[in-house]
């Protein structure tokens, strides 16, 4: 009987090299891969960056002061998040975790709507017909059934848009991230699926979570193409994600993306402390690798970039901030009877009795 070399096999199968074009100290190491992008490109990028980085600190600071509701940061994942999202256009329909509301405001939602959002207002999931996006997805790979559904709707509609959608290490470990990617590849649906592989789903390392040595394989099993780039690399995350985006667009099927990343702070702020599954070590490696280091050095070098510029962007980050904060604020409150109004399209008999009574009840309150 003939035999089987299985190590061969997985030694075949597990080629799936880092996509990189600047390196930790933001030299150009891939000019092949370098995207074409324009000057003022590449500094809206950055600014696009630097704003968000800015935004995080502040979200973390009134996080803490009870400010705003449900927060996860993103410090760290920048490169990953807003030079994928730079690669699409407007009208692809954008499909988000929860930590991915950077994609969604650089998308179009007001940083007003976000605030909303992380206090569990419903205003702040009013979206305007005009943005392609839907809120924020809370169950954990659930956004990529969404996509595939939504590209092929796009396809049948023959509108050359793309769907893209985001998830997380641990979100690869749930059923809704194969079924999203296997209807999307058997129907060749236009979307363009990233995996942030931030390395903890949570407190679980992703080595725990799967024996598969990259996410980015898993594309394998669905037929379809799987990439694995630097997500600390601005450009390099530009150009992979510009690149599926052409491929699905012109009809080819889904694309699998994953990006090395690494979040600086907790999962979220509702009592994660990463102290308890993180060394001090590890993420001191990861910050040598800042993707805002690489650009600025990047931008510095080719003379598009200043200390002043950046504290400017820092400056209007501060400020839009305090102004979508007020915004948020102006907003009124929530009330019970509206929550039970919203939950149902057809209240019934009990329901309606409790409506009016929690109306009779607020309408006292409020004199």
């Amino acid at each position: 009987m003939g035999k089987i070399d299985f190590k061969a096999i997985l030694a075949t199968e597990n080629n799936f090299p880092e996509q990189q074009v600047l390196d930790e100290k933001g030299n150009v190491v891939d000019q092949d891969l370098m995207p074409d992008l324009t000057d003022d490109q590449l500094v809206e990028l950055m600014t696009q960056m630097v704003w968000t980085r800015t935004l995080d600190k502040r979200s973390t600071a009134l996080g803490r002061q009870g400010r705003l509701g449900f927060y996860a940061p993103t410090a760290g994942e920048e490169a990953s998040q807003l030079a994928s999202n730079f690669a699409m256009q407007p009208d692809d329909f954008l499909f988000s975790g929860y930590r991915d509301v950077p994609q969604l405001v650089h998308h179009g939602l007001t940083l007003a709507q976000a605030f909303l959002w992380s206090r569990g207002h419903i205003a702040g999931n009013n979206y305007s017909e005009k943005l392609q996006a839907v809120p924020p997805q809370i169950i954990i790979g659930a956004q990529y059934v969404q996509a595939a559904g939504v590209a092929l709707g796009i396809k049948k509609n023959k509108s050359g848009q793309v769907a893209y959608a985001y998830t997380g290490d641990g979100g690869t470990s749930q059923g809704d991230f194969y079924e999203g990617i296997n209807f999307a590849g058997a129907f060749k649906a236009p979307a363009v699926f990233v995996v942030q592989n931030n390395g903890f789903a949570i407190s679980v390392p992703r080595a725990k979570q799967t024996a598969a040595p990259t996410l980015a394989q898993k594309a394998v099993a669905a037929g379809i193409p799987g990439v694995q780039v630097d997500g600390m690399d601005a450009l390099a995350v530009y150009a992979v994600m510009k690149a599926a985006r052409d491929f699905a667009a012109a009809g080819n099927g889904p694309v699998l993306i994953e990006t090395m990343t690494y979040r600086y702070g907790a999962h979220t702020l509702s009592g994660d402390d990463p102290r308890r599954y993180r060394t001090k070590d590890l993420t001191a490696k990861w910050e040598e690798r800042d993707p805002l280091i690489r650009m600025r050095n990047y931008l510095t070098a080719k003379g598009l970039w200043s200390e002043e510029k950046e504290n400017a962007v820092i400056d209007q980050a501060k400020a839009d901030v305090k102004q979508a904060l007020a915004e948020a604020d102006a907003v009124p409150k929530q009330k019970i009877s509206t929550f039970l109004e919203n939950t149902y399209a057809v209240q019934p008999q009990n329901i309606q009795e409790q409506i009016a009574a929690y109306k009779a009840k607020e309408d006292a309150q409020n004199g």
